[in-house]
């Protein structure tokens, strides 16, 4: 998926009044997500995206962080200086698009890579209230 297209489909779906609004919203996820897996796992993922998508991927560590799907919620929400329930929608709808970008087995690496209380994250999307628990 090329950039523009990746950023079109958040905007669209998140219902985005600006392009900026989109690139804020998928750097704030996609920094948020190299925190929380590995290294290799982030480098696996960035090179299915465009580069200019593929540099938010770039600071993850070796080993990754330890938080929960709140806490990943809080940081999306500070990073792209929005509030909880829209940040949480944006990071629904951005991670919605990564999994389309993706080819399945990566999908479902790094899926893996996180505990099954990250699964409303993956399952929930861009349409219908956020399942829990």
């Amino acid at each position: 998926m090329k950039y523009h297209d990746f950023l079109g489909q958040v905007q669209h779906r998140a219902e985005m009044a600006t392009t900026e609004e989109a690139v804020s919203a998928t750097r704030a996820t996609l920094q948020t997500l190299a925190e929380r897996v590995t290294r290799g796992q982030a480098s696996h993922v960035a090179a299915q995206l465009p580069e200019e998508l593929a540099i938010y991927l770039s600071d993850a560590k070796p080993k990754p962080e330890r938080f929960s799907l709140d806490e990943f919620f809080e940081r999306v929400a500070a990073r792209e200086g929005a509030d909880m329930p829209q940040s949480t929608y944006h990071a629904r709808v951005v991670v919605e698009v990564l999994g389309e970008a993706l080819n399945p087995d990566e999908w479902e690496e790094l899926r893996g890579q996180l505990p099954d209380e990250y699964n409303p994250l993956f399952e929930s999307g861009s349409t219908g209230p956020m399942q829990t628990g």
